[in-house]
């Protein structure tokens, strides 16, 4: 009567086993479709955005190459406004976060979960970076050209002087030479 019971725990250990496995590869494979909604939920609310900066990004004029928005689909989705700022979304999934990466970290420029105060946040920051533009081109207007042909001229001559002197010496070298050798005679 122990075989029978020890058998019978052994038979029906393997079957609980194998439900169980069964049931954390359900729960595994839940939890990734879970995932994927959420990175997909994502990027649906980064297009919202996008969409909605459209109007924004027509008034920039032609000419002004500083700004290059796209859609990013890595593992954490971002809505590229720039090469240093970029929309990603909060921890909860919900709340937009506009950011910048500087050279002392990231420095969050807007949080919120309504996509009209990000589209105000982007909208002023543009507005800074096309004045330090201008700010940058007027002060690189504003510098002297450097006198290139005076320092031609100076490399030419010291070149001449440097050759003069290369001759003198010589000239200098063969005649205390010459001198030598007719002394020693």
């Amino acid at each position: 009567m122990a075989e029978a019971h020890i058998s019978g725990t052994s038979a029906a250990r393997p079957m609980r086993l194998r439900d169980a496995l069964r049931q954390a590869r359900i729960e595994a494979a839940d939890r990734t479709g879970v995932v994927v909604d959420l990175r997909d939920a994502e990027i649906a609310r980064l297009e919202i955005l996008n969409e909605a900066l459209d109007p924004l990004f027509e008034e920039i004029p032609a000419g002004i190459d500083l700004f290059d928005r796209g859609l990013s689909q890595g593992d954490t989705p971002r809505l590229w406004i720039d090469v240093v700022a970029h929309v990603m979304m909060g921890r909860d999934k919900r709340v937009y976060r506009f950011v910048q990466d500087t050279r002392y970290g990231r420095i969050v420029l807007a949080e919120s979960h309504q996509p009209a105060v990000i589209v105000d946040a982007i909208t002023s920051y543009i507005a800074r970076r096309l004045i330090e533009r201008d700010h940058a081109l007027a002060a690189s207007t504003a510098l002297p050209a450097p006198p290139a042909p005076v320092a031609e001229e100076k490399r030419r001559g010291g070149f001449w002087l440097f050759l003069l002197g290369f001759a003198a010496g010589a000239l200098a070298l063969f005649a205390f030479a010459l001198f030598a050798a007719l002394r020693s005679m």
